[in-house]
Formats: structure tokens, sequence, C-alpha cells
């Protein structure tokens, strides 16, 4: 992106444009899910994610931006900025689940049961998990949200539905549906990048 581009687009998001909060968000988001990925521990992945946060500043940028609350005079403050919301978003959750997290305690700790033994898994297994969770979660309307974090606990459909609330058939329902979702967006990457080989690559 150009900087005079970029100039532009800040001044529409002054000005209140959705279009440019819209361009905005795609352009921060992966930076800002990063920032949050780097902070995030462990223990709190099973309360909340990067994605969560983010979508947390988007909502209290937009109705700043909305409301004439916020100027960018330029891009780094722009970013700046962002950055420091992003780790308020943050700092709000941890406080929100820090007595939860204080009280739970992991296995090998509970019972004098022993810790089960697992494989680690590598850092680029790890990476890659963490973008699917990312991509799912984008495929789902946030109230799905906690559906897939107990899915992702290892939770089975009846067990999800007592903890949530929701008949066993919703539930699959939602899985199902998402499941479609991904395998569609799979497949259009998929073209895109078949197309893009075509172009580059002579026949």
């Amino acid at each position: 992106m150009s900087a005079s581009h970029f100039d532009d687009l800040v001044a529409r998001l002054n000005a209140g444009d959705a279009l440019a909060f819209q361009e905005i968000t795609q352009v921060y988001g992966p930076y800002l899910r990063m920032l949050i990925r780097r902070r995030l521990r462990p223990a709190q992945r099973t309360k909340f994610d990067s994605t969560d946060v983010v979508q947390s500043v988007w909502a209290d940028v937009l109705s700043g931006v909305r409301r004439g609350r916020w100027h960018f005079e330029d891009r780094p403050r722009l970013e700046a900025f962002l950055a420091r919301v992003a780790r308020n978003r943050y700092l709000d959750r941890c406080r929100k689940y820090k007595t939860a997290l204080a009280l739970e305690e992991p296995l090998d700790k509970a019972g004098g049961m022993a810790a089960p033994v697992c494989e680690l898994p590598r850092p680029s297994e790890t990476a890659q998990g963490e973008d699917l969770w990312d991509q799912l979660l984008a495929l789902c309307p946030p109230t799905h949200h906690e559906l897939l974090r107990l899915k992702r606990q290892g939770l089975q459909v009846v067990e999800i539905s007592s903890r949530t609330g929701l008949h066993e058939g919703s539930v699959r329902r939602i899985f199902y549906d998402l499941a479609r979702k991904y395998a569609a967006a799979v497949e259009h990457s998929n073209k895109v990048a078949r197309t893009l080989v075509e172009e580059v690559v002579p026949a």
C-alpha cells in the first residue's frame, strides 16, 4: 500500500467512512492478532483467544470514530493507538478470568494423578493449529465461539449441549455448517492458487 493511499485511507477513517474502516481491519487484523498471541499464556487460551480480543478492539475503534472521539494524524499514530487498545483489551480479559485461572489446577496436581505423557507439537504445528483456529473463528459468528472452545477442549456434543443449553441437534448442525463453510473456503483458496500458478507458469 502506497503512502499516499494510506494517507487517504486515514483521512476517510477520520471522516467515519465505513469502507475505510473495513479496509483498516483487513490491513491490521493479522498484526493485532500476532501482538495478542505473543502475550497469551497456554492457560488463557482456554478462556479467550486473539480473535476475541481483536474484535473488541474494532468495536472500540468503530464506536470512537463514529462519535468523533478520535482523530488520527498519520499512519504511525494510528498503529500506536491500535496497539495500545489491543493491549488494554487483552488486560481486560486477563482481569475478567483472573479468578477462574487461579482456581484451576493442572492434571498432575489433581488428586495425586500423574500427568499423562505426550509428545509436544513442533512450533510449526502449533502455528498451523493457531492459523486454523483463527480461520474457524472467522467463519462463524461470535455467539458460536464458546462451542468451538468447548470442542477444542475435547468435549463431546452431549457435554457441549449440557453446558450451553443448546439441543444436541443444534450443536451438530452448527459444527456441520462450520465444516461446510471451511471446506468451501479451502476450495476457493485452492482455486485462487491454481489460477495464480497457471498465470505465472507457462503451459
